[in-house]
């Protein structure tokens, strides 16, 4: 029997989940409700309903699960395998890896989101051959991973990467994190949705404004360019924090491709003192980013 790695990547709305061979190819992918809405307990229970389902088709179909790992947002202690704080999810210190571990009987991982998210595009996508990587998600809200020889820097609290509040426009757009000026509340797919209504009267979604922008559209073009050049004030303090070798920008705003990477290469070099540059590239793996990590997480610990 050839070997697989059951994993999951848990989101506020859905569950990604997959049974994934060592080399990081796919071989069965489910998609599930997180259904949030019932509470964290109802959210453990499916996270290991669902990883004893996949286990169990990966024996039916003539294959051995060697280990699982599950990827969930928030605050992750990944040393001891806790799912420690989620806005989102309603996790509060749950032990998600021991948990799965015992129902699966199998060696089992706990990684955060977009940590994992990172190490899959760091080692097999858009990063792949750099020993340091950032990885930026740019979706509903804004974060990063960084990736060091293939493996996530974590943060003395599972906290590190949270570049979305690095403070870019003080006094600016107030933040759910409770400051005003935030990267992630002037420059996510939220921020330029919210900054486009305000300005048109009018709503639309982020992917909406990039279209309009390209259309033609002045206020589009007006908010894209100031979009442009916060997330360039953003990754100029990231570059001299981290020093990466290379930038994988992904999340939602990442499908804009060129309307976003092209302007903001420029709008970063222009800022570039002592810096090196960074190459900046769009993530390769997708919405499997993350469901990838998750089983490389796995396959670290079979």
């Amino acid at each position: 029997m050839s070997g697989v790695l059951v994993a999951l990547d848990v989101g506020g709305t859905g569950m990604k989940c997959a049974l994934v061979s060592p080399s990081g190819e796919i071989v069965h992918a489910e998609r599930h409700p997180t259904g949030a809405d019932r509470g964290p307990e109802a959210v453990t229970a499916a996270i290991l309903d669902i990883a004893e389902g996949l286990a169990g088709k990966a024996r039916a179909e003539g294959l051995r699960p060697v280990a699982a790992g599950v990827a969930v947002p928030g605050v992750v202690d990944e040393d001891r395998g806790v799912a420690v704080w989620s806005s989102n999810v309603g996790f509060r210190d749950v032990p998600l890896r021991d948990l799965v571990a015992a129902r699966l009987n199998l060696p089992a991982a706990l990684g955060h989101d977009v940590r994992a998210g990172g190490l899959a595009e760091a080692r097999l996508g858009a990063g792949r051959g750099a020993a340091h990587v950032l990885f930026v998600a740019i979706g509903t809200g804004i974060a990063a991973a960084h990736i060091v020889a293939g493996r996530g820097f974590t943060g003395a609290h599972g906290a590190a990467g949270e570049i979305g509040h690095v403070v870019v426009r003080p006094g600016g757009a107030p933040c759910g994190c409770g400051a005003r000026g935030c990267l992630e509340a002037e420059a996510s797919a939220a921020g330029v949705a919210r900054r486009y209504a305000a300005l048109a009267g009018t709503p639309a979604t982020a992917a909406e404004v990039v279209a309009k922008a390209a259309a033609g559209d002045q206020l589009a073009q007006q908010v894209w360019r100031q979009t442009i050049e916060v997330l360039a004030d953003g990754l100029l303090t990231a570059q001299a924090l981290c020093d990466a070798e290379v930038i994988v920008l992904g999340g939602g705003l990442a499908e804009a491709g060129d309307a976003l990477l092209d302007p903001l290469r420029t709008a970063l070099r222009d800022r570039l003192t002592f810096h090196r540059e960074p190459v900046l590239a769009r993530a390769t793996l997708g919405d499997e980013a993350g469901c990838v990590g998750a089983a490389l997480l796995a396959l670290d610990v079979a």
